[in-house]
This record gives C-alpha cells, sequence and structure tokens, in this order.
C-alpha cells in the first residue's frame, strides 16, 4: 500500500474558501471604509482653508487712516461673489444673525473642492460647505478696531429648504486695526 497524499479532499477545499472567502468580504469592507474616512478627512482638512481664506480677504480690504487723520475704509467690496466685485458690504458692520443664518452679502457656498458656487438664501445644488462671516465694531475701541468672525459649515440635505444647522466646523476670529495709509 503507497501512504503518499494524493490530493486534497472536498472538505480541506471547502474550509480553504471559506476562509479566502470571509478574508476577501473584509478586505471590501475595509476599502468602503478607508475611502469615507478619507472623505472626511478632506472635508474636515478643506474646512479651516476655506475660513482662513476668507478671514485673509476681509484682512486685506482696506482700513485706515489717512495723512490728514481722518478714517476710511473699503465699504464697497463685495466678497459674496468670486472674485470679489464693487457694491457689496466691504468691512461695514454686519446686521446681527449673520453666523447663524444665511444673510445675503456675508454668506457663500462652496463645493467638495472648494469651488465657489454662488451666494445667497439659497443653497446651491453641489454645495458641500457654507461660509459666513461678520464685521463688528470692537466695543472697547470702535472707532479703529474690526472683530472678523467666519465660519465654515457642512451643508446638510435640507428638509423644507432650511439652510445648515449653525454650529459649525470652523469658527476663525481676528481683529483689524486702523493703519496709517
Amino acid at each position: 500500500m503507497n501512504d503518499s497524499p494524493r490530493g486534497f479532499t472536498l472538505i480541506e477545499v471547502l474550509m480553504a474558501t471559506a476562509v479566502f472567502t470571509v478574508a476577501v468580504v473584509s478586505l471590501v469592507r475595509l476599502f468602503g471604509l478607508a475611502a469615507l474616512a478619507d472623505r472626511a478627512a478632506h472635508r474636515v482638512t478643506l474646512a479651516p482653508a476655506l475660513a482662513a481664506e476668507r478671514l485673509e480677504q476681509l484682512r486685506s480690504l482696506a482700513w485706515g487712516i489717512d495723512a490728514a487723520g481722518a478714517p476710511w475704509e473699503d465699504t464697497t467690496t463685495d466678497l459674496s461673489r468670486s472674485p470679489g466685485v464693487g457694491n457689496g458690504s466691504g468691512l461695514r458692520p454686519a446686521p446681527a444673525g449673520v453666523l447663524d443664518h444665511d444673510v445675503t452679502g456675508f454668506v457663500d457656498y462652496l463645493d467638495e473642492d472648494g469651488r465657489w458656487l454662488g451666494r445667497g438664501p439659497e443653497v446651491p445644488r453641489g454645495a458641500r460647505f457654507v461660509r459666513r462671516w461678520s464685521v463688528g465694531l470692537l466695543p472697547a475701541d470702535p472707532a479703529n478696531t474690526l472683530v472678523l468672525d467666519v465660519v465654515v459649515l457642512p451643508v446638510q440635505a435640507p428638509a423644507g429648504g432650511t439652510s445648515p444647522s449653525p454650529r459649525a466646523w470652523v469658527h476663525l476670529t481676528s481683529l483689524k486695526v486702523r493703519t496709517l495709509g
């Protein structure tokens, strides 16, 4: 009688196939979870950059004192358009609640890559971020210091056309002091 093995039994093949199938299914689920985590990380990384971009645009607007000591400011740039144009609010103080609600002139919408899509009270199709900003006067020195706030929020699927929740992913604040110029 020959004691050498002649091959695999049916049970061994079925067990190996079952182990292989479990491993492949686990890997597919892992790849799916990794893709979701990658998209979430992209949004969470992009949101602070979008807030910082708007804050720097606000900080770059003219707000100073001329050689004769008279204050001057940019009260016409519309940053809710891309690129910014005249006929806007510039550095005029914002109405109350602009960080909590979509107020034309103080809100814009961006897609998943941070590209500008539009402005105003209606969220455009494809928007993934809502960016709102506020210009206020510092109570301790209202003639010479502004408080600039920018929030970036995710766009939720609005139920009944309501705007996204006011809970911000990112909220940046900066001060702007009049300069000689």
